[in-house]
């Protein structure tokens, strides 16, 4: 089977960005000329995806909207026959991209978002993507997990080395080498102290999984924090199934932190085509 279905867990609060969310989600925040969700969803569409699902919650409309189609913004670009605008607007939701989406009524945690979208995966395996997290391939990091699935079948986690004092913020796995990049995954606690941490490789926002795990998902009690953590269902679909951790070739940008955030919009305007000579320039002029 190939992976052609994704969800997204999009509907947290975002208080890390309060006030900039107050009013709308942050995984609309622009990082240079594009929202957060959309470099996620482009991500996907890349690695073969056409069927979003995006997990939402009451406050997320505008996620909506923005891959709608806005009748009355594009007549208008036509009219000024600003062709290279209305380009881009329509390229936002291709025709061969299907989006759906699914109300999580209440927040209770990663893996229940995930539930939230059984029916609509249905028995097939399916990528989940965390939009906070902004990954930077090429070629794209969730492109890299889809190849590894084609060649294995079974669950891909991408994981990256983190320092010792950063284990309490991830999912983190430990096995046993199957090639460089390729981990044979063993065990995966979630949000481990540093003493007690199996490893330092930490999962980062992308995810292949096979559909028996949203059995694990539902028949688990809630771990940290009380909620239902996406780690846990992972943990018991290893006592049935192989699990790999894949460390992928690229760059993740933690945009659920304003640290992050700041660092790619820095980053990626430096790389943009029209934007990154100047921008270059003025940063060249700063005293810093």
């Amino acid at each position: 089977m190939q992976v052609t279905k994704a969800i997204f867990p999009v509907a947290g609060l975002g208080t890390r960005f309060l006030p900039a969310t107050k009013a709308q989600p942050k995984e609309m925040l622009p990082v240079v000329d594009k929202p957060l969700i959309q470099y996620a969803v482009e991500e996907a569409y890349a690695a073969g995806i056409r069927e979003m699902i995006f997990v939402t919650g009451r406050h997320k409309r505008p996620i909506e909207d923005h891959f709608d189609m806005t009748f009355e913004l594009e007549v208008a670009l036509e009219n000024a026959k600003k062709d290279e605008l209305l380009s881009v607007v329509r390229s936002v939701k291709p025709d061969d991209m299907e989006c759906i989406y699914v109300r999580q009524a209440q927040a209770l945690g990663l893996g229940h978002a995930v539930l939230c979208g059984q029916r609509l995966v249905g028995n097939e395996p399916f990528a989940v993507l965390l939009a906070d997290d902004l990954m930077v391939g090429e070629p794209p990091v969730l492109a890299q997990m889809v190849e590894q699935y084609s060649e294995w079948r079974a669950s891909i986690l991408a994981v990256q080395e983190v320092p010792a004092e950063h284990t309490r913020r991830y999912g983190i796995v430990a096995g046993t080498a199957v090639n460089d990049r390729l981990l044979d995954v063993t065990r995966i606690v979630e949000k481990p102290a540093p003493e007690a941490a199996p490893s330092r490789l930490g999962v980062a926002g992308r995810y292949i999984l096979t559909p028996g795990v949203f059995h694990e998902i539902a028949n688990q009690p809630r771990g940290v924090g009380g909620e239902i953590q996406l780690t846990d269902g992972i943990a018991g679909l290893l006592r049935r199934e192989k699990v790999f951790a894949y460390t992928y070739r690229g760059k993740r940008y933690d945009c659920g932190s304003k640290e992050g955030f700041l660092q790619a919009n820095v980053d990626l305007a430096l790389s943009h085509p029209q934007l990154g000579a100047g921008f270059r320039e003025y940063l060249q002029s700063l005293e810093l």
